[in-house]
């Protein structure tokens, strides 16, 4: 199990009186919104925040004056075991982690994937992330899509990271191979849930949830297309579903496309396409406000062999 490393949190206060009238726990939310309020009413309902020394409900109002005190500790939130795994590390310091996250790597332990993953790794690095919640991993990739993942190493900093993406001014980018040829970019905006019929897979669903997809030309080769995908919003798999819906799937995709030969193509592209077996999609640039700083930060991380060695045979075998 990772080790246990306890942090404790105290902090006092007094209110003033702009929060005559206001529950407890949404003043609080406002004068530390370094922490999300689901926390700061957990704190009040275990006693550990006080009002006047004492132990009130998070739905008290106030009346100005009144002392704040908080004495807690952040509690162990998972129990995967930590294991020695390498870590692409494009950036760390205190707050934050910025990792470029290799192919066939699953980010987070689920039903038959408890060891090897990205969180098994991270919890060996950095053992205090076993007290936040998914081991301070806000957002995800698939397992066979490569590149860029932040990940929070304090409450105050993974409150900031949920707020920016849920504010949708989290910046990601991706380079994506399809097959067919795309004359101009496109918004794509087609709500997204679960397959009616394949639970495993995603759909365009009228009912789904909203999902907005940027794409531009990056590069046009032979048959296929090399495109630029911003995301607007984050819903699983949404890339994948939106460029298969619009009859441009991803090359190496098995679950959302099938294998193509384009017609007349050489034989050295149709064996690097057999070969590619996984899908052709690389996060490669994310920006972000740093939680602490509140600086835009911005990384990249460089295309991966494989992917890379795919569009040199396209470039060279036209």
């Amino acid at each position: 199990m990772a080790k246990n490393m306890n942090k404790t949190i105290e902090r006092e206060l007094t209110i003033s009186e702009e929060y005559i009238h206001i529950r407890l726990d949404q003043a609080l939310s406002q004068l530390w919104p370094e922490f999300s309020r689901s926390t700061i009413k957990s704190w009040i309902e275990k006693g550990d925040l006080k009002l006047d020394n004492a132990i009130v409900k998070p739905k008290t109002k106030l009346h100005g004056g009144e002392h704040i005190t908080l004495n807690t500790s952040l509690e162990e939130q998972v129990e995967w075991q930590a294991e020695d795994i390498p870590l692409d590390i494009i950036y760390e310091d205190d707050d934050v982690l910025v990792i470029n996250k290799p192919t066939n790597l699953v980010v987070h332990p689920g039903a038959g994937n408890h060891s090897g993953t990205l969180v098994n790794a991270l919890l060996h690095h950095c053992p205090s992330l076993s007290q936040l919640p998914r081991a301070g991993i806000v957002h995800r990739l698939d397992k066979d899509t490569t590149g860029l993942l932040v990940v929070a190493k304090t409450l105050e900093s993974h409150h900031s990271l949920v707020q920016q993406l849920q504010a949708r001014s989290v910046k990601r980018e991706y380079l994506a191979l399809v097959y067919g040829t795309l004359i101009s970019g496109k918004t794509i905006d087609l709500p997204i849930d679960r397959h009616p019929t394949q639970r495993l897979k995603m759909a365009i669903v009228d009912e789904g949830k909203e999902a907005i997809t940027h794409i531009r030309i990056e590069e046009k080769l032979p048959h296929l297309t090399l495109l630029r995908v911003n995301l607007e919003t984050g819903r699983t798999h949404q890339i994948r579903v939106h460029l298969s819906h619009i009859k441009h799937p991803i090359v190496g995709d098995q679950t959302y496309g099938r294998l193509y030969l384009p017609k007349g193509s050489s034989e050295p592209v149709k064996e690097a396409l057999k070969n590619f077996r996984r899908q052709a999609l690389h996060a490669f640039k994310l920006s972000f406000k740093h939680p602490k700083t509140e600086e835009l930060v911005s990384f990249e991380a460089p295309i991966p062999e494989d992917f890379e060695a795919l569009i040199k045979v396209l470039k060279e075998n036209p």
